[in-house]
Formats: C-alpha cells, sequence, structure tokens
C-alpha cells in the first residue's frame, strides 16, 4: 500500500473521529499501530501531531470567531467579542494546565486499556440524550429555558477547561467530553457543539505544540515512515473531511434530531470502547 493512500486512510481517520466521541488521537494510533508499524509512544504522539488538519478545518469554518479574538487583541471588540475572548483565554489556559501534566504522564505508561475511557464518554453522552428530552419537555410543560452562551459565567468556563484538559488522556474524546459537560449543564445543544469546537482549536494547537517538543523523537519517527507525500494527504484528507462534518453536526444540533444524534453518538463510542476492549487495546 503506497504512503498517500495510508495518508488518505489517516486523514479520513482523523477528519471523521475528530468530531466524534470516539477520541481521535486514539483511532488514529489504532490505525497507524496496524498500517505504520508504530510503537505505541509514536501512534500516540502521531495522533496528536495529525490534529493539524482538523485545526486548519476549523480556523476556515470558524474564521468569523477567530476574527472576532483579533479584534479583541487590538482593542477594537465589541462586548460579545471580548466575552468570546475571556471564554476562549480561561478555557485555554485551564486546559493546558490539566492537559500538559496529563499527556506528559500518560506518553510513559504503558497497559492502560483504552476502551473504557470511551465507554464512560459513550454512557454520558446517553445521559445527555436523555437529559436533553427530559428538559424539551420541561421546558414545554413550565416555559423554562436552556442556557445560551451569554448566560455561562466565569465557573463554567473554569468547569469546561478542565473537562477538555482531561481529554489529554488516551481514549478520551476532547469533543465528546467538552460537549457532553456542556449539555449537562443546560447549554443548547447548537450553542454546546459551537463552543466546543472553537476551544478545541486552541486545545489542538497546544497539543499540536506540546507533542513537538515533548515527543519530537516519536513524531519524527511516524513522519519519516508515511514519509512528506503521505503527510500531505493526511492533512488534506483530514481538513476536508472536518469540514464537511462540523457543518453536518452544528446544524442538526440545531434541530429536534438532536437527541438521537446524541443518542447514537454515545452508542458509538460505547461500542467502540467495547470493540478495543475486546481487541486487547491498551497504552
Amino acid at each position: 500500500m503506497s504512503n498517500i493512500i495510508i495518508g488518505i486512510i489517516l486523514g479520513i481517520v482523523q477528519g471523521i473521529s475528530e468530531w466524534l466521541p470516539v477520541s481521535s488521537k486514539t483511532q488514529v494510533l489504532v490505525a497507524s499501530t496496524y498500517l505504520l508499524h508504530l510503537t505505541f509512544q509514536q501512534a500516540y504522539s502521531f495522533g496528536l501531531f495529525m490534529e493539524i488538519g482538523t485545526i486548519i478545518a476549523a480556523i476556515i469554518y470558524f474564521r468569523k470567531e477567530i476574527w472576532s479574538l483579533l479584534r479583541v487583541l487590538t482593542l477594537r471588540g465589541t462586548h460579545e467579542e471580548k466575552r468570546l475572548f475571556i471564554y476562549v483565554l480561561i478555557a485555554t489556559v485551564i486546559t493546558g494546565l490539566i492537559g500538559a501534566p496529563l499527556y506528559i504522564y500518560a506518553d510513559s505508561l504503558t497497559g492502560i486499556p483504552l476502551g473504557i475511557p470511551m465507554i464512560i464518554v459513550g454512557a454520558i453522552l446517553i445521559v445527555d440524550a436523555i437529559v436533553i428530552r427530559y428538559s424539551r419537555k420541561k421546558q414545554t410543560a413550565l416555559g423554562t429555558n436552556t442556557r445560551k452562551f451569554k448566560d455561562l459565567k466565569i465557573r463554567d468556563y473554569i468547569l469546561i477547561g478542565i473537562v477538555q484538559g482531561i481529554a489529554a488522556l488516551p481514549g478520551i474524546s476532547r469533543s465528546g467530553i467538552t460537549t457532553s459537560a456542556m449539555l449537562l449543564m443546560k447549554v443548547e445543544p447548537d450553542e454546546a457543539f459551537r463552543l466546543s469546537f472553537i476551544i478545541g482549536i486552541f486545545a489542538a494547537i497546544g497539543a499540536f505544540g506540546l507533542t513537538l517538543l515533548a515527543s519530537h523523537t516519536n513524531v519524527s519517527a511516524a513522519v519519516s515512515t508515511i514519509g512528506t507525500e503521505g503527510l500531505i494527504a493526511a492533512i488534506i484528507a483530514a481538513t476536508l473531511i472536518s469540514l464537511f462534518l462540523i457543518n453536518f453536526l452544528i446544524k442538526v444540533a440545531g434541530k429536534s434530531k438532536i437527541v438521537y444524534l446524541t443518542a447514537a453518538l454515545g452508542l458509538l463510542a460505547i461500542f467502540g470502547g467495547l470493540v478495543a476492549l475486546m481487541t486487547g487495546l491498551a497504552g
């Protein structure tokens, strides 16, 4: 199999799994271990490195929000833009404080069953679906409202950052766990997906940078194995797939079918976790 084909396959895996609750770094880890015969540490580092494709896609999709953040830095932002800036700043700093030590710790571990965290995230998503369904019935009966971004407080930003930091561990989906946390906080589904994906840009950039600094040897080994042409193919494939899925998930999240989507994502995560356990996949 040529490196370009392998790269496209890995890019598709990254582009799909980044936005689903199945842990993209774990899925790329599995695929690259099988296709490139990498060690666990090399494959884990490569899984984080591959987020460059989804970073590009997210920046393209959320270019207006990124521009808003830049406006704040030039002291020209509106009140809402400043609120978004504070949210991103606090969540990202907390994510770094929690996630960086966990990544360094996880990078040295072996023998950890990767399926368990995926099953936990899947169970949380199913709980989310039940909560959303119950909340909507309650809203219809009592006229209560879900929360929008403007209703979130500093403590909510901190909690979201903590949850996102925990996703540095193998087997835990960043988008899955942060979206789940916000849904449990009664944030409107489309807002939860959007806010999760926006801070995910900066978490992914941080993970990418930390991987290069802390695990450059493992990354170099993986890149040399797949080759330049394979790496470029992987990044392009991940970017294109990611653009489609971001748009799809946010649009569906704003509709009544979000209950079924959330439940389906939960079942998908549980299935992936069970498969990982049955195949004995461990770090």
